[in-house]
């Protein structure tokens, strides 16, 4: 027994002891952690640049634009409205027109008979249209803008007023049929029929064109008489329902369109130059001290920094009131080409016929009539827009 004893304590201590390192320190530790380049995948995202012709920029500024249109809409909803009762002349509120008050007496009016979703007649069809709406316009114009300015050596103003128009147009053409039924179904009063989304679809569709009276002066003249023989034979030609019906309008549109958005984007744009000029910058640029700013974020966007609230609402304000008297008469001219259908015989007037009937009608005035709402609306439409638009492609890390 004590042999055994002593046999395991001469093992113990004969047993080869293993050379230990020295406990590190805490400093030590702490220095190796933090020489370590840790760096994690989602910060390494935040810092990643995002080309601007990629699909991911590109689906990204989509979302962006989609969402700040919604918005804009839906803030000046109730003006809208009354400005497009307006615009297409209908009866029943024309008394309304070419005051200041006439504004406020409207809005009591629609209030008091169809209830404050009145005032929102339409915006379910305004939301559906201007989501692709604003989302095509603002993609479109990051993308036609990064090709024809691809660098600051190519930013003239021309080109700037190009993209914008070009963006514009691009957009007209895939939502424009959504345009005509908010119009139509924003034309509509509690003393004429209701109708709903798909009511107003198949009364469009279903719309035939009244053949063009023909006057007695136009058969004593030779010339006159062959024009209207050729027109009438196009008409003849020409589809007088179906889905034809959706573009009423549609050329004054794009007319209209073309100053419309190449003024906002170039108003915008060059109005934001100015307010990030170095001795305006400390009170106009957003500061990081906000903080939501990574300053890793803010050297993505060093080429374009953020204004802060007020100057970013005032840059979008001012795009609005330029782009909006730029275009307005044309706009007067689509909307009273969009309830063609609606009011009258259902003839289709052309831009010109449509223009002379207005003019016979109220005058120079009559190409102004509801500018005051328009005014009135485009400032915290426009403001909105461009401050949600901004702010959002901030936070999709491609401003």
């Amino acid at each position: 027994m004590s042999s055994g004893h002593s046999d395991h304590a001469d093992d113990t201590a004969t047993a080869p002891q293993l050379p230990q390192s020295a406990p590190m320190s805490e400093t030590a530790h702490q220095s190796s952690i933090g020489a370590m380049p840790l760096v994690s995948t989602k910060e390494k995202d935040s810092t990643r640049k995002i080309e601007k012709q990629s699909l991911e920029y590109a689906l990204r500024s989509g979302i962006a634009g989609g969402l700040a249109g919604c918005a804009a809409k839906t803030v000046v909803a109730p003006l809208d409205r009354v400005k497009i009762l307006f615009q297409a002349s209908n009866p029943q509120f024309a008394k309304y027109t070419g005051s200041w008050s006439g504004l406020a007496h409207a809005i009591r009016d629609i209030n008091r008979h169809e209830g404050a979703r009145g005032l929102y007649k339409g915006h379910s069809v305004t939301l559906l249209r201007i989501f692709p709406y604003a989302a095509i316009k603002f993609l479109a114009y990051e993308q036609i803008r990064a090709v024809l300015i691809p660098s600051s050596e190519h930013e003239t103003p021309l080109r700037r007023l190009i993209s914008g128009s070009l963006a514009g147009v691009t957009s007209v053409c895939f939502t424009y049929p959504l345009e005509l039924m908010r119009v139509r179904m924003a034309f509509e009063t509690s003393h004429s029929h209701r109708s709903g989304l798909l009511d107003i679809m198949r009364q469009i569709y279903h719309e035939r064109a009244a053949p063009t009276p023909r006057s007695a002066a136009a058969t004593e003249s030779s010339t006159v008489a062959a024009v209207e023989g050729a027109a009438s034979t196009v008409n003849k030609i020409a589809p007088r329902t179906g889905l034809i019906n959706f573009y009423r309008g549609f050329a004054p549109t794009i007319l209209g369109m073309l100053p419309y958005a190449g003024i906002s984007f170039l108003t915008h744009d060059t109005v934001g130059d100015f307010f990030r000029h170095p001795s305006l910058a400390p009170y106009t640029l957003k500061r990081a001290v906000d903080g939501d700013i990574d300053p890793r974020k803010a050297e993505l966007n060093k080429n374009r920094p953020l204004l802060n609230a007020p100057f970013e609402l005032l840059a979008g304000a001012l795009a609005g009131l330029a782009s909006q008297t730029s275009s307005y008469p044309i706009e007067v001219i689509r909307r009273r080409m969009q309830v063609g259908g609606a009011v009258g015989d259902g003839h289709r007037l052309g831009i010109a016929e449509t223009g002379r009937k207005i003019w016979l009608e109220c005058g120079f005035r009559g190409f102004w009539v509801g500018l005051t709402i328009g005014y009135i609306k485009v400032v915290p439409m426009y403001a909105v827009a461009f401050f949600v638009y901004e702010r959002v492609k901030g936070s999709l890390r491609i401003g």
